[in-house]
């Protein structure tokens, strides 16, 4: 009995040694573990605060970039804007420069009139050719503000007017200055009723058949073609060896150009060149029908 109770005793003291041995490697391995796991943490943590970083690095990167974007767009922008600043500049000097040499044209054509018509020159208390501003683009062929706008030298001498006192005389010529300053001015309704009262008031006057063609001419800036090539017609009607025949002949083919009959336009400008063929009238129609017929 006593060896059997002694190899009991000692069985169970192995199995005490045996059981406390895997509860302290349990415990070391527990201890491990969460060890491991406080590691695998940590690494994570600091994985997402990478992550985070380079996020907010990649995100101030496209604000950056956004913002670069829109300085060079700006920067663009403001040089299309000086260009173009630039080049309104370029056409305001181009545009004075015509206005001047459009003056110079006609104050030249205004002195070749006078003496034509045997008035006194500019200046003196005579009445002028107005040579008020043309409206609308530069000349061609299509526009009629520019065609009928520039007055032709006459070809046929003026008809000899009534005897008249120098005071009648005077008065006559101040008269139709009204009508001559204001078409300068481009007030053209009021240069319209200045000219319609000289006519009225001096009936007699060689400068009738003047002051009704510039009739014409206000209408065709106001843009009121039948008007216009009413009051054209009125003239070849009552002054056919007017002067201002063949200018009004040729204001009368610009409105038919400017409303699309080009085939009565032709037979107008046809019409000038045999009826007037050495006028600066017909120059301009020789002119026009080359290009009508192209």
């Amino acid at each position: 009995m006593a060896p059997s109770m002694a190899r009991i005793t000692r069985n169970l003291l192995v199995l005490l040694v045996a059981a406390f041995s895997l509860n302290a490697a349990a415990g070391i391995f527990d201890e491990d573990a969460r060890r491991e796991i406080r590691e695998l943490r940590a690494e994570l943590e600091k994985k997402d605060r990478d992550v985070d970083a380079r996020l907010l690095k990649l995100d101030e990167a496209i604000k950056n970039l956004g913002i670069i974007q829109l300085l060079n767009q700006i920067e663009q922008l403001n040089a299309e804007l000086a260009k173009l600043r630039g080049q309104n500049e370029v056409l305001a000097n181009q545009n004075d420069q015509l206005t001047k040499r459009q003056r110079d044209f006609y104050l030249d054509i205004d002195t070749r009139l006078r003496k034509l018509e045997g008035l006194p020159p500019e200046g003196a208390p005579a009445a002028a050719i107005p040579p008020g501003p043309v409206v609308g683009p530069a000349p061609t062929p299509g526009s009629v503000s520019a065609a009928v706008a520039l007055p032709q030298p006459p070809v046929a001498a003026p008809s000899t007017p009534p005897p008249s006192t120098p005071a009648s005389r005077e008065q006559e010529n101040r008269a139709y200055d009204v009508g001559s300053n204001l078409f300068k001015r481009g007030d053209f309704q009021a240069a319209i009723r200045a000219f319609q009262t000289f006519m009225k008031d001096f009936p007699a006057s060689p400068l009738v058949s003047n002051a009704q063609y510039w009739i014409g001419i206000c209408y065709s800036n106001l843009k009121d073609y039948a008007n216009a090539r009413s009051s054209q017609e009125s003239l070849l009607k009552m002054f056919p060896e007017s002067p201002k025949a063949p200018d009004a002949l040729l204001a009368i083919a610009s409105i038919q150009m400017e409303s699309g009959d080009n085939g009565s336009a032709r037979n107008t400008l046809e019409d000038i060149i045999a009826r007037f063929p050495a006028s600066d009238a017909a120059a301009k129609a020789r002119t026009r029908l080359a290009q009508l017929r192209r």
